[in-house]
């Protein structure tokens, strides 16, 4: 229809609306200059789409592994707590404002310890060129540190950690005035004398009955952090010589217990002594003159004098059978520990236990003193066996438990390898001290 009308125009009108549909058709296929050289794009989701990068820029090259970020360098301040400074006192010596400490404090979880500071703890507070507060730390022990940074008008928290190095080193004495001057001068810490005299305490009455030329050797565990010595670790094997007889001990990985070569423990039914040696006197002796009465008496046990109040410990686990007061013993207190054994504990000035409660080994039942029939302050200790008198420091203990089965034998083999590194380092301390002995008699 539409094509019969246009055929009823004339030529001249026919011709011109051909040339003019023709023009509108070429303008829509030719494209604007304005997006020719971004053509318009449709994408898909779940497709990949290569990007127009360059991927030789140089601000998109891969970091060197000895490249750091640049950080802008800070200045620091460094503050000591002292006692009675609470954080809001420290943070306005080093010149910050409360609403610095309010945000710090409450940025997490991390920043809330700093509450809690205790005289002594270390303080670096890095401000940047603006005097503004970029970062704060704080070390926690030798190898964690609280790091508080600034990361755009907030705060944030974290704890850097520093690996520990262990390694193993050696010492060795012999005894010539007492056990803990030798050990002090080998080198030992007051904690590892205590537990070197705890690992053979069993065996060995350390109050009593070291002489000179006792000798003990000692293999030990030493810790570092990037190089510096932080701390002792575990005793890991230790020969002590005593009245001619060697006692070894060996740590045993799996329990952290110790136990002889031969896979027995240590640990037995009873302390060789119930006081601390270091603070200690007389040796047993079945006839004697009473200090008061002057008369020949049996004196069924043993002396220790020591400083009023040292703690005194129950020897081993049992039952208080009795706690108590008289005029001849004073404050005393008896412990039956089975039905064949029962040991006593007299003179002392307190009382910390009573009648009918459950001890246990090493557990302080009282004080040392002078009270009842003494001339001096001291611990009268008793050790009995189906009621006989025994001497503690030589009476037969009931036999430690031992490792058994393929555990057993694992643990020989173990022990063995131990005792032979801290054979080495004796020798090797051995023959060092004949070069320098005979370098010196040389001059």
């Amino acid at each position: 229809m539409l094509v019969s009308k246009l055929r009823r125009l004339p030529r001249m009108h026919q011709t011109l609306i051909t040339v003019l549909s023709a023009l509108v058709v070429l303008l829509l296929l030719v494209p604007s200059t304005e997006h020719q050289g971004h053509p318009e794009r449709k994408f898909e989701v779940g497709k990949l789409y290569p990007l127009d990068i360059d991927l030789e820029a140089n601000q998109l090259r891969p970091m060197a592994q000895d490249e750091k970020p640049v950080v802008p360098e800070l200045k620091w301040k460094n503050h000591t707590v002292k006692s009675g400074e609470s954080l809001a006192v420290v943070f306005d010596k080093v010149g910050l404002s409360p609403r610095a400490l309010f945000q710090v404090v409450n940025a997490d979880e991390g920043t809330k310890t700093l509450s809690h500071l205790r005289p002594g703890d270390q303080l670096k507070f890095g401000f940047d060129e603006n005097n503004q507060l970029v970062q704060l730390r704080q070390p926690k022990s030798a190898t964690e540190t609280l790091v508080i940074t600034r990361a755009g008008d907030s705060y944030h928290s974290r704890t850097d950690s520093k690996s520990i190095d262990t390694r193993v080193n050696f010492a060795r004495a012999i005894i010539t005035s007492s056990f803990w001057n030798a050990a002090e001068q080998a080198g030992l810490t007051p904690n590892q004398i205590m537990e070197l005299a705890g690992i053979f305490g069993w065996d060995v009455d350390f109050a009593l009955d070291i002489r000179q030329g006792d000798s003990f050797s000692v293999l030990f565990e030493e810790q570092f952090v990037e190089g510096e010595l932080i701390g002792r670790g575990n005793i890991l094997a230790a020969t002590f010589t005593n009245l001619g007889e060697t006692f070894t001990a060996v740590r045993s990985n799996k329990d952290g217990k110790y136990y002889d070569a031969d896979g027995r423990a240590m640990r037995k039914a009873f302390l060789r002594s119930p006081i601390n040696f270091r603070y200690v006197s007389s040796n047993f002796n079945p006839r004697r003159l009473h200090p008061v009465t002057g008369r020949v008496k049996a004196h069924r046990g043993t002396d220790y004098v020591a400083p009023v109040g040292t703690p005194i410990w129950a020897a081993g686990d049992g039952v208080v059978m009795k706690s108590g007061y008289n005029r001849f013993n004073g404050n005393y207190v008896f412990i039956r520990h089975s039905s064949t054994y029962i040991t006593k504990y007299l003179h002392m000035t307190k009382r910390l236990v009573k009648t009918g409660q459950r001890v246990k080994q090493g557990q302080t039942i009282g004080t040392l003193g002078s009270t009842g029939r003494v001339t001096g302050a001291h611990l009268h200790y008793e050790f009995l066996v189906n009621g006989v008198h025994k001497n503690p420091r030589t009476v037969k203990l009931p036999e430690a438990q031992s490792l058994k089965g393929a555990e057993r034998t694992q643990f020989k083999k173990f022990a063995a390898e131990r005792l032979g590194q801290l054979s080495q380092f004796s020798q090797f301390l051995a023959d060092n001290n004949t070069l320098i002995n005979s370098s010196t008699d040389r001059g």
